[in-house]
């Protein structure tokens, strides 16, 4: 005979009377299948999963104030177990059951009266007593693992762990750093990342004292010694692709490697690291924690970082150039015009925006056009995903009222920036531009999609869609294919020319300067290297490549404007910059900025085909 449902799992009160029943005590078929579902029931109830997914507290059986409290319960239900002994055995039991229907608890307490309803909660509390003695016999006995869990998240791992600490640092912020970072904000959207004139003075002055020392005999004697660094990084790599001897060549590129050094071995440790994580498999973890806040976040809440960046961005010519760019090419497309909307993909704080708003306060011709800027970018984590546009847009509206140019802002935080859709004004009198400077390479390419068109695809598609009369792009000029090898040597000499710049134009001992590879470069590293598929965000591709990809979106590549070239150009001259920056255009159209002849970033323009019956891209 088979067992029954009873026999395989008895319930946990396996001490507390029978429940008792009318119909001289044999229960009707209905009623057996009652009791089982409540001893079910309360066995799931009792029972302590290991990952605990629904975050409840895990009970210490030794705390004393729960001790004391069941020391407590137990008198009080032995005292009353004792004055009601004999209404439980007498007909208070009937009450439990009605015409042979199982009654709620309320239903018991509503109708037992005095010692009846001493009787029902004497069964309750016992069984409350004994469920809770059964449990705790499934918890581990060692109370270091008896911990309280917050009852908000979920435990899948080391990479979940990371991810709840970025949640973390990116909601929290000290009053006076916020009060300090919106300060720093304010005057770099004034004076254009400007750095005062004895800062600079100051760091001249350390650079020449290095240049000095690395003019040594014992300098001159340690660089005859040091090794090719970059044949070495590129034997490690094709070891730690191959899974053999990656080992021993690490720890020989650690020898030379240092977070302090010159520009070579700093670009070393950066790399072995990465490669270390790929070997070990731990790529994402450790980018989630270097990336634990994206680089807006941080110019939103760390003044060491957004100090940092200022000294950057006064130091090297390549972001101002690109505003400044981007800003003239805008103002001769609105000349004329009453009214202007900018589409920004990419906030970079609102910087780029002050120098548009003093160019048409200041244009001929009449007042300023009313300028609205709608701005797509990332969401932040938190409950107000939008709070760093906004506060941009503040900022902004401020600017723009002191200047007396009307002005509105919007903000779109958006994951998928293919899905925003942005409809063009229908009044004709409006004109509307789009931007972004360096922004698009962070979508996924079309490695990651299948049966679709990629995201890069589609955004440059509704770009063309919206057909505005200019369309500025900036892009990081590099080639992160699929093939690692491949990927790991031209991510190697693209961040070599970058930390052979910072090594040029900020002293080695500079603080800002170990910030910016701290916190940037590093990362940006480590997720080149030792990341893969939706884990690697950064994704650069040439500029020839965005041409092709741009041209196949159904936009018009434009020629440069020689009035906006040659202002940019004397620009740069007269702001002193160091001589191994490159500026110049090509005869496709695109305008170029490098490092002692390596091209890093490209600018062109673009409109929208006239022919309508280009096909968008696949949705």
């Amino acid at each position: 005979m088979a067992a029954t449902l009873e026999e395989l799992s008895p319930s946990v009160f396996l001490h507390l009377p029978p429940t008792p029943h009318h119909d001289n005590g044999v229960p009707s078929s209905e009623q057996q299948q009652e009791d089982v579902a409540l001893e079910h029931i309360s066995r799931l109830l009792m029972e302590e999963e290991e990952e605990d997914m629904h975050g409840m507290f895990l009970i210490n059986d030794n705390d004393p104030a729960l001790v004391h409290a069941q020391q407590s319960l137990a008198q009080i239900i032995a005292s009353s177990s004792s004055s009601s002994s004999s209404t439980r055995n007498g007909n208070g039991a009937s009450h439990l059951y009605k015409d042979g229907n199982s009654a709620t608890v309320s239903d018991m307490c509503a109708t037992a009266t005095g010692a009846e309803a001493c009787s029902v909660m004497d069964l309750l509390n016992m069984a409350f007593v004994k469920g809770r003695e059964e449990g705790c016999k499934f918890l581990p006995k060692d109370n270091k693992k008896l911990v309280m869990k917050d009852t908000t998240s979920r435990n899948y791992g080391p990479e979940a762990e990371a991810g709840r600490a970025c949640k973390v640092m990116a909601t929290v912020a000290r009053p006076e750093e916020e009060a300090q970072v919106q300060e720093l904000i304010g005057r770099m959207m004034l004076d254009d990342c400007e750095v005062p004139t004895e800062e600079m003075e100051r760091l001249r002055a350390a650079m020449a004292d290095e240049a000095a020392m690395s003019n040594s005999r014992e300098a001159r004697r340690r660089r005859q010694q040091q090794v090719d660094m970059r044949t070495l990084l590129l034997s490690c790599a094709q070891a730690v692709d191959e899974r053999h001897g990656a080992r021993e060549l690490l720890e020989q590129a650690k020898q030379h490697a240092s977070p302090t050094g010159d520009a070579t071995q700093r670009l070393a440790h950066c790399f072995v690291e990465a490669l270390e994580a790929r070997l070990a498999g731990t790529g994402s973890v450790l980018h989630r924690s270097l990336a634990a806040l994206d680089t807006t976040t941080l110019l939103q809440q760390s003044p060491e970082f957004l100090q940092a960046y200022r000294l950057f961005a006064a130091t090297c010519c390549f972001q101002r150039v690109g505003f400044a760019f981007a800003n003239m090419t805008i103002c001769r497309a609105a000349a004329g015009s009453s009214r202007l909307h900018v589409v920004d993909y990419g906030l970079h704080l609102g910087l780029q925006w002050p120098d548009l708003l003093r160019r048409l306060a200041a244009r001929d011709g009449g007042p300023p056009p009313e300028v609205t800027i709608t701005c797509v970018d990332l969401p932040l984590p938190g409950f107000r995903p939008a709070r760093h546009m906004e506060e941009t847009g503040h900022r902004l509206s401020d600017y723009a009222r002191e200047l007396g140019v009307p002005f509105k802002f919007h903000a779109v935080a958006a994951a998928r920036w293919e899905a925003v859709r942005i409809d063009p004004d229908p009044d004709p009198g409006v004109v509307l531009v789009v931007n972004s400077l360096f922004k698009l390479e962070t979508l996924a390419d079309d490695s990651l999609v299948v049966d679709r068109s990629s995201p890069r695809d589609m955004v440059l598609g509704g770009i063309a869609r919206m057909r505005p009369a200019v369309f500025t792009h900036g892009v990081v000029n590099g080639l992160c294919g699929n093939s690692f090898l491949t990927r790991f040597r031209e991510a190697l000499f693209y961040f070599s020319a970058a930390f052979d710049m910072l090594d040029a134009t900020l002293p080695r001992s500079s603080e800002q300067r170990m910030v910016l590879e701290r916190d940037f470069l590093r990362a940006c590293v480590v997720n080149v290297v030792a990341c893969e598929g939706h884990d690697r965000t950064d994704r650069f591709d040439t500029y020839k490549q965005w041409q092709q990809r741009s041209r196949r979106a159904g936009l018009r590549q434009l020629p440069l404007d020689p009035a906006v070239v040659g202002a940019v150009t004397e620009m740069v001259k007269q702001q002193c910059y160091h001589r191994e920056f490159v500026i110049d255009e090509n005869d496709d159209g695109w305008l170029l900025q490098g490092w002692k002849g390596r091209i890093l970033y490209a600018h062109s323009t673009w409109v929208a085909l006239a022919d309508e019956s280009a096909p968008p891209p696949r949705a």
